[in-house]
């Protein structure tokens, strides 16, 4: 079954940052990797599902006109919030996805450890959501940790595997690792343009 509120929320009654995101330089060293996928250096309109505390939207927001961010846990969107207060144009919500999924659309969609915690059908509606918000030429950026966790319905391989058979999206990217895996999408079927020919440079 998809991982429910009772698991995040018990996460964050143990630990402020259950993840050790602040504190592991596996974490740093893999925003900084994430953070090198995106294509464009600036986005219009951005979402980040699954924000948690809010450390790898700190690191968006400088290159987003407006970022709105979200979690299922409530400890988790307070923290996130006051992680970016600085930054005005960051919002943060309480949702449950896939069924609150926001209006609207977006030049960035991040999915960066979240789609391992859906099962069946509600991972598909996730990804059909995400691919009906993204504008054309838009990017999705999916990581995942690979390796095997016994709670989790997916793994990071699986969720990439689904990712990689969406028709509407063409790979720009791919980062693998024995411990995780990253992947810029764009919306659009067909060979992807690179960035330095976006740039006139080949």
């Amino acid at each position: 079954m998809t991982l429910c509120a009772s698991y995040f929320d018990g996460m964050y009654a143990d630990s402020a940052d259950p993840w050790g995101f602040t504190s592991r330089w596996y974490e740093a060293r893999k925003y900084a990797i994430t953070m090198s996928m995106l294509p464009k250096a600036r986005y219009r309109d951005a979402f980040e599902p699954g924000c948690s505390i809010g450390v790898l939207s700190d690191l968006l927001a400088p290159r987003c006109g407006s970022l709105l961010c979200c979690d299922i846990a409530p400890a988790a969107v307070k923290a996130a919030a006051e992680r970016t207060v600085a930054h005005g144009h960051v919002e943060v919500q309480q949702r449950t996805l896939p069924g609150d999924w926001p209006e609207g659309q977006f030049d960035l969609i991040v999915l960066s450890e979240i789609l391992y915690y859906f099962a069946g059908s509600d991972l598909g509606q996730v990804l059909d959501h995400a691919v009906a918000a993204l504008r054309p030429g838009a990017t999705l950026l999916a990581v995942h940790w690979r390796h095997p966790v016994a709670e989790y319905p997916r793994s990071g391989d699986d969720v990439h595997a689904a990712l990689a058979a969406r028709p509407e999206l063409a790979r720009l990217a791919q980062h693998t690792e024995p411990d995780f895996i990253a992947e810029a999408y764009l919306a659009g079927q067909g060979q992807p343009v690179s960035v330095a020919a976006a740039e006139g440079l080949c």
